[in-house]
Parts: structure tokens; sequence; C-alpha cells
């Protein structure tokens, strides 16, 4: 049984997740489906946007599965968190975009797996926790670092600390959540979202999203000198010089070819 598939329309990968009966809680078979996904489309010429979703509309995800961890002795443990950050880091490097549709439930496993996307957009029944000391253990598929990273140390302090559930708008209002709609409009919203990252071009995304990233780790002086090379670099495509010729000539666009 396949937990979980792909999905590739205009230049966009659609990965949607499939284990309803167990709000699709993340069990090692399950993340080894979705890494070998993720590998899989690291060799796709012509990506551009990659959206993770899930089916129904309870959950996005509901944690790492309680049930396979319960019994794990340490050793176990820390193979099945080297899983977990293996899947995750290799979402969080795809060179292009990656959007997390937010339907329902986000919490533990689930929520680490939003924050290793770069865009999250939710649905209006969307709620977001990480309750892992509430079960004697800590986040560990990368919500203490990423969480932090995303909101800052105090806020992530809190949520980790306290295992508190916030609703949507919360979310939003603490810049987990980019862009929050009501939950009929919410696979719209991310397809629109998604062909309109696609329709611009995808070498100046690629190069924008690891200097957004850089930007993280560099001092301010390197991190300029890399965008400075970066933006220079562009002058060498194709796609800058027929994107800026149809712009003087009052024209729109969208023909990007990576070139």
């Amino acid at each position: 049984m396949s937990f979980v598939t792909k999905h590739l329309e205009n230049h966009i990968a659609y990965i949607t997740l499939d284990r309803p009966e167990a709000l699709h809680a993340l069990h090692s078979e399950m993340l080894q489906e979705l890494l070998l996904i993720v590998e899989e489309l690291k060799k796709e010429k012509d990506l551009r946007v990659v959206v993770i979703r899930s089916t129904g509309d309870r959950s996005f995800v509901a944690g790492a599965d309680i049930a396979e961890m319960a019994n794990f002795n340490a050793t176990e443990a820390k193979a099945y968190a080297d899983l977990g950050h293996s899947v995750f880091t290799a979402i969080s490097q795809l060179a292009c975009p990656v959007i997390a549709q937010i339907n329902g439930y986000a919490l533990g496993g689930g929520f680490e797996l939003a924050l290793a996307a770069d865009l999250r957009i939710a649905g209006e029944k969307a709620s977001f926790a990480m309750p892992e000391t509430g079960l004697g253990i800590t986040p560990g598929f990368g919500g203490t670092q990423r969480l932090s990273k995303l909101v800052g140390t105090g806020v992530a302090a809190e949520l980790i600390f306290t295992g508190r559930r916030i609703r949507a708008e919360e979310a939003k209002a603490l810049g987990i959540v980019n862009t929050l709609v009501p939950q009929e409009k919410l696979a719209e919203t991310v397809k629109e979202v998604a062909e309109s990252i696609a329709l611009r071009s995808p070498i100046a995304i690629r190069k924008a999203k690891t200097l957004i990233y850089a930007a993280e780790t560099l001092a301010l002086a390197d991190g300029l000198a890399f965008e400075a090379s970066a933006f220079a670099n562009c002058f060498a495509t194709e796609d800058q010089k027929n994107a800026m010729k149809a712009f003087l000539e009052k024209e729109t666009y969208t023909d990007f070819q990576n070139k």
C-alpha cells in the first residue's frame, strides 16, 4: 500500500499524503516513501514548485506515529529522528519553492513538516502544536530549530514548553502561516500561488531561495556580496534578456526556459 503519491502538472509537483485512518501520522514506511518521492523530484529538469498536501479535510499531519514510537529504545529513537531529519532536510533543500497546504491538524511531526516548506498556506480549520513534551520527549524532526528561526526563541519556547495548540488565526499573526483562507478556498488558493510562482523565472526563483536562506548564516557584508554575484549571473541567461525585452516592449513574458 502506498501512503504518499505525486502528480506533476504544469511544472508543479503535488505530493499527497494518504493515511486518513491515522490522520496521516508519519510512520517509518510513510517517511521512506516521502523521501523517495523527494529524491525523484530532484531529478525533474523543469520542476518549479512543490506542493505538499494530504487527503480529506481534518488533518494535514497529526504528528509522528506514537503507536510506532511507544516502545522504542534510545537507539531506535535516534534512527527514527535521523530518518525524519533526512526527509525534512531533503524537502527544505529542494531548489524550487515548497508550499505546505495545511487543511487541518498540523501537530508535532506535522507542524515540523510544514516548517520544512518555504510557504505555509492554511485553511480556517488548521491548528498547530508541538505537544511532544507532554509525551516525555522533545520535538525530533527539526521543530526546535526551524520554529525558533521562524518566530524567535521566545515564541518557540512558549509553544514547545506548554504544548499549547494554536488556531490558524494566531499562527498567521505569529508569522507561521503566510496566507489564511476559507477552508473551501484552500486548494484553489494554493494552486493559484503555485502557478503564479511557476510563471516566473525558475533560475531567478532558485537563486532567490538560496539567497534568502543564506541570510540566516552569513554576515550582512557576505550576504550582500553573495546577492550581487547572483544578481550579475542572471544577466548571462536568456530568461533575463527575453523578459526585459518584453517589458520594454510593454508585453508580459512568461515563456521562461531555464536558459
